[in-house]
């Protein structure tokens, strides 16, 4: 089930030529029924990690596994213009951010996102968290039934609110903003009101965001090293500070992630209830165990479902010639599965990352490759920190029932959830 091999002596072969076409004129509503599996089945069947459709008309190569993460994350092959639907570009990234640019610009746009990541910012904004973690936990033996995805959400973004230097002023301004940030995460893989919803939502933040870089620019005091003042004041590659419309695009797309992490602190108490032998391990403070169970997490349950990219320019790989603005699709849930370097990969087994010597290509839950250069998600090791410390608190600070109700993950909903957002009861503090 690999890609065609290299030939040796012969001029590379134009993709769409030579590789298989799934079955249909247009496989739209194939990807929608199917959701994260639509490029693994299509895979499976036809034998090959590379095949060929059309996509809301329009012909898309698709690609899964190590080598083609390999080929696809190579610094500055493809774009991402022209590569994701308006409507999920929308309501995650908006117009003007990183992920958008190429060349120095995304390079010199990138390094202030990683900046903002350091060492030092991740310790702040985890400890903020956990302040927040401890003040929910407080709240809940007198609340009954609690649903942790919102109950995660709400503590992520007050924290993250706080961390970038624009605090929530008032209850009501948290229920606001928790509410905008989790229907852009929720609506993004969506077709029709759960999109149109995010992105109306996110029209109103942007305006939020706009009004605080604004503020910070005309002289309203803020701490300099907050995400608030480095982006307001960030100079682009072309020596221009970024325009207030691109700032606060900025600002939102450092925030609405902190917010989706959530859904992994979901995955791991899901996790946790499935497996409790794993919850006992990390009671008893095993750091090594919580680090494994942490990144099969994120190599197990779905989050992302695939990547796209649209051909720089022309290339080739393993005997196939890519022109440019070929339309590409990396299957990320597939390629975090694929038997060649997961030969269990449709078992949970935290302790198959006990070595930590997999590399930057084979599990790519937020992407692959370099920080710096490619468009892997800069926030990464905060996902991992945040997701370490609220399960170690779950697991050592609160005792709680889990009762009956409906956990499975609809892999057609993008993205996916447990169907109850996973319901806690009985809620005692440890």
């Amino acid at each position: 089930m690999n890609a065609p091999m290299n030939l040796p002596h012969r001029a590379a072969i134009p993709v769409h030529r030579a590789i298989l076409q799934a079955p249909g004129f247009d496989n739209t509503i194939a990807l929608l029924e199917e959701g994260y599996r639509f490029i693994g089945n299509r895979c499976d069947e036809l034998g090959t990690d590379i095949f060929g459709t059309r996509l809301m008309l329009r012909r898309v190569v698709c690609v899964r596994g190590e080598a083609a993460a390999r080929m696809f994350y190579q610094p500055g092959r493809f774009t991402r213009r022209g590569a994701i639907p308006p409507s999920t570009l929308g309501a995650l990234q908006g117009p003007g951010s990183a992920q958008t640019l190429d060349g120095e610009m995304h390079r010199v746009r990138k390094a202030m996102m990683l900046a903002l990541q350091s060492p030092e910012s991740r310790a702040r904004l985890v400890a903020l968290a956990e302040r927040e973690w401890r003040i929910q936990f407080g709240r809940w033996p007198r609340q009954g039934r609690r649903v942790l995805i919102q109950e995660a959400q709400a503590v992520l973004c007050r924290a993250a609110c706080a961390w970038a230097g624009v605090p929530l002023a008032n209850a009501e301004e948290e229920v606001l903003r928790t509410a905008e940030f989790s229907s852009m995460i929720d609506g993004a893989g969506a077709v029709g009101p759960r999109n149109w919803m995010a992105l109306a939502l996110r029209r109103h933040t942007q305006q939020w965001a706009h009004d605080h870089i604004a503020a910070v620019r005309a002289g309203r005091p803020a701490d300099p090293d907050s995400p608030l003042a480095v982006i307001a004041f960030h100079v682009d590659a072309d020596g221009e500070v970024m325009s207030t419309d691109d700032a606060a695009t900025e600002l939102i797309n450092v925030l609405r992630p902190v917010v989706a992490v959530a859904r992994y602190i979901v995955f791991g108490a899901q996790a946790l209830y499935a497996y409790p032998e794993w919850r006992t391990r990390l009671a008893s403070g095993d750091k090594a165990a919580l680090a494994m169970f942490v990144e099969e997490v994120r190599r197990y349950y779905p989050f992302f479902p695939a990547v796209g990219g649209r051909a720089n320019e022309r290339f080739e790989w393993q005997g196939l010639e890519f022109s440019k603005g070929d339309w590409v699709l990396l299957d990320l849930y597939g390629t975090n599965r694929h038997p060649s370097n997961w030969p269990d990969g449709e078992v949970f087994r935290p302790d198959r990352f006990e070595s930590n010597e997999r590399g930057e290509f084979e599990s790519i839950p937020q992407g692959g490759g370099d920080l710096a250069l490619g468009h892997r998600c800069p926030g990464e090791m905060v996902t991992v920190e945040l997701t370490r410390s609220a399960l170690h608190l779950l697991v050592t600070e609160v005792d709680y029932v889990v009762p009956q109700q409906d956990l499975a993950i609809d892999l057609s909903r993008m993205p996916a959830m447990p169907a109850s957002g996973f319901v806690i009861e009985g809620v005692r503090l440890g």
